[in-house]
C-alpha cells in the first residue's frame, strides 16, 4: 500500500468533522434535552427520535451521514489513492465514536458508517442500506439491523471494488461497530432489545 504524509492530514480532518455531533447540535438549536443525557445516552438518531420526535431525528440522521460521506468525496477529488480514501473514512468515523470536542465521548457510529461506505462504493452503500431495511422489516430491531448490515458491508465492498485498503478499513469500523454495541448484542439475546414503534413503559 502506497502511503505519504499528507493522508494522515486527510485522516486528521476528516476526525475532526466527524467529531461533531450533530444529535448534540441539533437538540440544543430545538430546546430539546442533551441525547447524553436521557434514554440510552446515546447522542444518535435513534435516541433522538425516542425523546425529541421525527423531524430531529431526521436532521441527526442526515447530518451524521454527511460526515462521513462528505470529507471521503472530497478527498476522493483531491487525491483518489484508495488509502488516502480509506484513512479520511476511518478518520471520519473514529471522530465521531470518540469526539475530541465532546471528552471523546460519542455515538454509537451507524450513520457515519453508512455515511462513509457511501463515499467509498455508493452502490456498496445502498445494497447495505436495503439490508438494514429488511433486516428492520423482519425483526423490528434497529440494533441488530445495524449490525446485520454491517457485517455484510466489507463483503459486498469487496465484491464491488477488490480494493484490500478500503475492505480492511471497513473491516475495521465493523469490529468497531459491534464494539459499540455490546450492550446491545446483550439485550438482544435476552429479549430486552428495544423493538422499533415500540415505547418503552418507563418513558
Amino acid at each position: 500500500m502506497n502511503f505519504e504524509i499528507h493522508y494522515l492530514i486527510f485522516a486528521l480532518a476528516g476526525y475532526l468533522v466527524g467529531s461533531v455531533s450533530t444529535a448534540i447540535i441539533t437538540c440544543k438549536l430545538m430546546g430539546l434535552e442533551d441525547p447524553r443525557s436521557v434514554g440510552s445516552n446515546n447522542p444518535g438518531a435513534t435516541n433522538v427520535l425516542r425523546h425529541g420526535g421525527k423531524m430531529a431525528a431526521i436532521i441527526t440522521l442526515i447530518g451524521d451521514m454527511l460526515k462521513g460521506l462528505i470529507p471521503v468525496m472530497v478527498v476522493t477529488m483531491i487525491e483518489p489513492a484508495a488509502a488516502a480514501v480509506a484513512l479520511t473514512g476511518l478518520g471520519a468515523f473514529l471522530g465521531h465514536i470518540f469526539p475530541v470536542y465532546y471528552g471523546f465521548k460519542g455515538g454509537k457510529g451507524v450513520a457515519t458508517f453508512y455515511g462513509v461506505l457511501l463515499g467509498f462504493s455508493w452502490i456498496a452503500g445502498l445494497a447495505t442500506l436495503v439490508i438494514w431495511l429488511l433486516s428492520a422489516f423482519v425483526s423490528k430491531l434497529s440494533s441488530l439491523s445495524a449490525l446485520v448490515s454491517a457485517l455484510s458491508a466489507p463483503f459486498i465492498l469487496w465484491l464491488l471494488s477488490h480494493s484490500p485498503e478500503l475492505t480492511v478499513t471497513l473491516g475495521l469500523m465493523t469490529a468497531l461497530l459491534f464494539w459499540r454495541h455490546r450492550s446491545n448484542v446483550r439485550n438482544i439475546i435476552q429479549g430486552k432489545e428495544h423493538r422499533i414503534g415500540v415505547k418503552k413503559q418507563s418513558e
